[in-house]
């Protein structure tokens, strides 16, 4: 199977001119010290431009790679050849460096790209990139092999690179070198006809040489080597991550990791339709993963959509914990621990966690919890400008004092549970350390019950203390300092946490006020949920009366594959009968399933479609709009989208197999919001939408001025 592993570089600043960095760059050839397996290099092939301002080299290296003697013997080679080309512009100043292997590159195919360009913002430091893939396509059997030595010799070279400029800098210092002037064109250039003129006094037609130069290498190549690499770069250096801002402020990565970050966040930038989330919480979706990309990619876009769809952007800003909570929610931030984190104490012993949930619900209790855990995400980074080093988890102290038997309450279980399940979810990597303090005898009950549902990586991070034992050395003192000890646990600070008590009964509701607020709560965003089953789509009913109005859609589909689809009728549906919700509705709270099109209607002739059809995938975001022509009912359709049975490919993979059989409930979930605007608001409207109502729905700019079309959906993938 051919594997391909994808390297990008973060930005490394030099804070020296390009000239001299050129000067040190130049010194690694034909061979050097600091890389023993780079042997010796030759000229190919050379060209430089009359003005000196173009220089393009390419040399062959010959490398002795650090592998198994088996393996070199089973290859029959004992050194390995790249082509490496340089193209120098000292006009535009930059070098671009592309290099490829010559040995094995049937069974192997190896590219790099690298860049010293211009700081954008000081024209007296330089910037270097470097990309690269690797893709074995067969080797005797020994491709994993052959990938991890490629992998690891890559790797210790990118940390080498830097100490060779930095090595050879040195050495031009020590020979008073410290300044290289910057290129200037020939002083005889009077005017493009004369120099080309005085060049070549051998051709009297002038307009020959110039299209000569024009067709030839120096420019053509020259530009394409120059714009080519830096196109998916020409946003502003904020768009990039440098080495230097990646060790202050997220910590010491390994190459690969930087590599993983970087091609994860850009991938968000250029699919992502919103916020994006900040890159100390991207990479702890990578460590929650190992920096597998594809396996974090995933985690982070469920996360996401479970983030708009619970409107959590805002929980700081917008919602205000009930009263009952402030008074017997027995939790709070206190200070940090010796390493800088924020600390959290949780006095759970003293919680009546029973009487939390009788009295608000999950919903309430899991949206505090919530809350918490942004409020957490903003400390983090306020200790990392405070501290000057990376924090990016919290350590949280739970004090098991006074658990009892009620504490072990099925349902005070399973809120816990399903909250543990979405923190996990949603802010893996955050818990830097759990201590435990006074845990009694029942608490190896509750921990059979709640161990199972942490990740192993988490678990390793709880220290338990039963009784005293956290007093004394090995115990809080390792972690806290004295002074911030709080009182309740013998130390000297007043600590503000509350001190939670048993709720009163009077403030319990009843199952049916709790369940409609359950329900309500979960429905609080101004998305709608949505089932769409086989051969039981969803539909709205949108009746218009002005003719040139804008109805306009923004969906998640959550889970599945559906059909989109806009139908016109001049004539009302009829209601949809209650039992058309049949068994259906019982399935999850808000997960309703409405059909309004009459099984007897039919197309063309009692309503038509206005709008050809949209196929969205799992995990899409589609925003779009419609301009109507004419009053009347239009009809919103989500519908099952069942995999053709045979693909025009050969067999089905079995991945695909696989998929369908999880989907084999036939289900598919939408979250939805439409609305109504008259065509003059439409242009306001829409900037509106964008930023109040969803963090991440984005309308597509394009349909304010599609005139040619009536619509535009817009697919985030």
């Amino acid at each position: 199977a051919a594997m391909v592993q994808k390297y990008q570089s973060p930005v490394r600043v030099y804070k020296h001119p390009f000239e001299l960095i050129m000067a040190a760059y130049e010194r690694r050839f034909p061979t050097c010290p600091l890389i023993p397996m780079f042997v010796a290099s030759d000229t190919v092939s050379e060209y430089k431009s009359e003005d000196g301002a173009i220089h393009v080299i390419e040399r062959r290296c010959k490398l002795d790679i650090d592998a198994p003697r088996l393996l070199k013997k089973i290859a029959g080679v004992d050194y390995v050849y790249f082509v490496q080309k340089n193209s120098l512009n000292r006009r535009e100043r930059t070098l671009h460096i592309e290099a490829y292997n010559e040995t094995f590159s049937n069974r192997v195919i190896i590219n790099e790209h690298c860049s010293y360009t211009v700081h954008p913002d000081n024209e007296d430091w330089t910037c270097f990139e470097q990309s690269a893939s690797l893709d074995i396509k067969s080797f005797f059997g020994f491709e994993s092999t052959v990938e991890k030595i490629a992998m690891k010799q890559y790797t210790s070279n990118i940390k080498k690179g830097k100490e060779i400029i930095e090595y050879y800098l040195k050495q031009l210092e020590e020979e008073g070198i410290t300044f290289v002037p910057r290129w200037t064109p020939p002083v005889a250039c009077k005017s493009e006809s004369s120099t080309s003129h005085s060049r070549r006094p051998v051709s009297p037609a002038i307009n020959i040489p110039e299209s000569a130069t024009k067709e030839g290498l120096s420019n053509k190549e020259i530009l394409n080597t120059s714009s080519s690499p830096s196109e998916p770069t020409a946003g502003t250096p904020d768009d990039k991550l440098d080495a230097d801002y990646i060790k202050r402020y997220l910590g010491d990565l390994t190459p690969m990791q930087e590599s993983c970050l970087i091609r994860l966040r850009q991938w968000l930038q250029e699919t992502h339709k919103g916020k994006i989330p900040k890159d100390e919480h991207i990479l702890r979706f990578l460590r929650a993963r190992d920096f597998n990309i594809d396996k974090a990619r995933e985690i982070l876009c469920q996360s996401l959509t479970w983030r708009k769809q619970h409107q959590v952007d805002y929980i700081l800003d917008t919602w205000n914990p009930p009263q009952v909570l402030q008074d017997y929610y027995a939790g709070g931030w206190h200070h940090h621990d010796k390493d800088g984190r924020p600390l959290y104490v949780l006095r759970l012993g003293q919680m009546d966690t029973k009487g939390l949930v009788r009295a608000l619900g999950e919903e309430a209790l899991l949206r505090y919890v919530l809350s918490i855990n942004e409020e957490g995400l903003r400390r983090c980074e306020e200790n990392t400008k405070v501290f000057g080093r990376p924090i990016s988890s919290w350590t949280c102290l739970v004090d098991l004092e006074g658990l009892n038997m009620r504490h072990l309450w099925r349902p005070g279980v399973k809120a816990l549970l399903r909250i543990i399940e979405v923190v996990e979810a949603n802010y893996p990597e955050t818990l830097g350390r759990l201590l435990i303090l006074r845990a009694p005898r029942v608490f190896p009950v509750l921990w059979t019950l709640v161990s199972p549902f942490i990740d192993d990586n988490t678990r390793k991070k709880f220290l338990i203390y039963a009784g005293n034992d956290y007093q004394g050395p090995g115990g809080l003192v390792d972690y806290i300092d004295k002074e911030i000890i709080p009182d309740f646990l013998g130390g000297e600070c007043m600590c503000e946490v509350p001190e939670g008590g048993l709720v009163p009964k009077s403030l319990y509701r009843t199952a049916e006020e709790l369940e409609n607020e359950d329900i309500k709560l979960w429905t609080e965003t101004i998305y709608q949920s949505a089932s769409v089953f086989k051969g039981a789509p969803h539909e709205v009913l949108i009746q218009i009366v002005d003719a040139s109005s804008v109805i306009t859609w923004d969906f998640d589909v959550c889970k599945g594959d559906i059909v989109f689809n806009i139908f016109h009728s001049k004539r009302a549906p009829q209601p949809p009968k209650k039992d058309s919700l049949g068994a259906h509705s019982i399935t999850s709270p808000g997960g309703n399933n409405v059909q309004l099109i009459d099984k007897v209607w039919q197309l063309g002739r009692d309503y038509s479609m206005v709008e050809s059809p949209l196929i969205c995938k799992e995990g899409e975001s589609v925003q779009g709009s419609h301009v109507t022509r004419w009053p009347g009912f239009y009809i919103l359709q989500w519908k099952f989208h069942s995999m053709p049975a045979c693909a025009t490919t050969n067999l089905p993979r079995v991945d695909d197999v696989l998929a369908s059989l999880q989907v084999s409930s036939h289900k598919c979930k939408v979250m939805y919001y439409t609305e109504v605007i008259g065509s003059e608001d439409f242009r306001g409207s829409m900037t509106s939408l964008e930023s109040s109502h969803s963090g991440f729905s984005q309308l597509s700019a394009a349909t304010t001025s599609s005139s040619q079309s009536h619509s535009s959906s817009m697919i985030s993938r």
